[in-house]
């Protein structure tokens, strides 16, 4: 079974995909357990950033990554980030402005991967641009444990907002152009225009997003102590260009 829309899809459940993150797991609690990384967002979320020790295929503790189960040629992998949150997430971070708490907590961190605030004016630039963005969840929680949030039909207005932007620039600078303003009047738009849909998954499955697709977290509507942690593992392959990144639309 397939759950889709446009640029993101659920892939499984698959017995491959689960093997995988049974064996995920133990190792993704132990090296949350011994990081000095402190926890986010009051206490509630661990970035966990090349925190798997998977290898560069993609295998962890001798199982090999279900490459056969998805829609992907193999490349290689990076440590995987290890995404945990806990009851209660959004708490409010000390320091934090209004603007940022409330925009976690009523518009799920709403963001596009690799678009980073450079400088001391943290001016939005594409430094990061990845091929693909793929969630392998360790952990079996409901859908009120935070689940991962897309905007269905993101993607192209994503697409057509910076290839505006990058007007006049050469593509080998595309990375160092500031898309600030552009960027968020295409955010606001997908706020207006795209559907916003909760993707709760569990160990099987995988979620695989388009890298233009604006996607965030769920705050929290599980009772406390009812389900585990949330734990997913990402992986986000690096496209060579930004250029190249904007001919995957």
């Amino acid at each position: 079974m397939v759950r889709e829309g446009l640029g993101w899809k659920v892939i499984g459940p698959d017995l491959e995909i689960l093997g995988w993150a049974a064996a995920a797991l133990p190792r993704a609690r132990a090296a949350i357990a011994a990081s000095r990384e402190a926890w986010r967002s009051g206490g509630t979320w661990f970035v966990g950033l090349d925190a798997l020790p998977n290898t560069a295929s993609g295998d962890i503790a001798g199982t090999p990554f279900p490459w056969a189960a998805l829609p992907l040629d193999p490349v290689p992998l990076h440590a995987a980030q290890v995404s945990t949150i806990r009851a209660g997430y959004p708490l409010r971070e000390r320091g934090e402005s209004d603007a940022a708490f409330h925009f976690r907590r009523d518009r799920d961190a709403a963001h596009l991967d690799g678009l980073l605030a450079v400088g001391p004016a943290r001016r939005r630039m594409l430094r990061e641009p990845h091929t693909w963005i793929l969630g392998l969840p360790l952990t079996d929680c409901g859908p009120g444990a935070s689940p991962l949030v897309v905007w269905d039909a993101s993607a192209p207005i994503i697409h057509a907002a910076l290839a505006r932007a990058y007007v006049g620039h050469p593509p080998d600078n595309w990375g160092d152009v500031d898309v600030t303003e552009a960027y968020q009047a295409a955010r606001r738009q997908v706020f207006a225009q795209c559907r916003r849909i909760e993707v709760p998954v569990v160990p099987g499955e995988a979620s695989l997003l388009h890298p233009m697709t604006i996607h965030g977290v769920a705050p929290w509507s599980a009772p406390p102590g009812t389900v585990d942690d949330r734990i997913i593992a990402y992986f986000r392959p690096f496209s060579p260009s930004v250029a190249e990144w904007m001919t995957l639309v």
